[in-house]
């Protein structure tokens, strides 16, 4: 049974419990197995050798998620080839596929860990109460060690854009 963290953060006030260790900077990126599109696997062994970030939502059909899918995908333009940007929420691949056409996305790639919550539970951010993952950013370097981990405490705020963006920018 995966390790619980209750209270670890917070919805609307409320605490919930994440699933999954904490992971820290320094720490081996665990890996997991999502998809990128139904039917389309992927794991962290397919983005070897790259800069990694993953932006973890709630739901990209939430205002804050779809502003922080938005800057990223902003951002994204103006950084290195060998670097990509995931979205992991747990929307089926469909419903992301839809969010990135009507906005616009074009830089940053989409995970749906729908499936298994492997993504959620290997990262430690799998909110128990609502099977939802909570927000994060998680930025890892070519040789998939962890360099910047951000578990948003309050799952409805934004998380810190400028600090994460100065962890990439040392990475590229």
């Amino acid at each position: 049974m995966a390790e619980e963290r209750p209270g670890a953060v917070t919805m609307k006030g409320n605490p919930v419990t994440l699933v999954g260790p904490e992971i820290k900077v320094g720490d081996k990126a665990p890996m997991f197995s999502a998809l990128k599109a139904i039917g389309s696997p992927i794991t962290l062994d397919d983005l070897k050798g790259k800069v990694k970030v993953f932006n973890v939502v709630v739901s990209v059909d939430t205002p804050v998620c779809d502003a922080q899918t938005r800057r990223f995908n902003e951002e994204a333009a103006k950084l290195p080839a060998d670097l990509e940007i995931h979205t992991v929420s747990m929307d089926l691949p469909f419903a992301q596929s839809r969010f990135c056409s009507a906005a616009g996305i074009d830089k940053v790639k989409n995970i749906s860990d729908y499936k298994d919550a492997s993504f959620g539970e290997a990262y430690g951010i799998l909110i128990k109460e609502f099977r939802l993952l909570g927000r994060a950013i998680f930025v890892v370097d070519k040789n998939d060690t962890v360099q910047y981990v951000e578990y948003v405490k309050e799952v409805t705020q934004h998380p810190d854009y400028d600090s994460a963006l100065a962890a990439i920018e040392k990475l590229v």
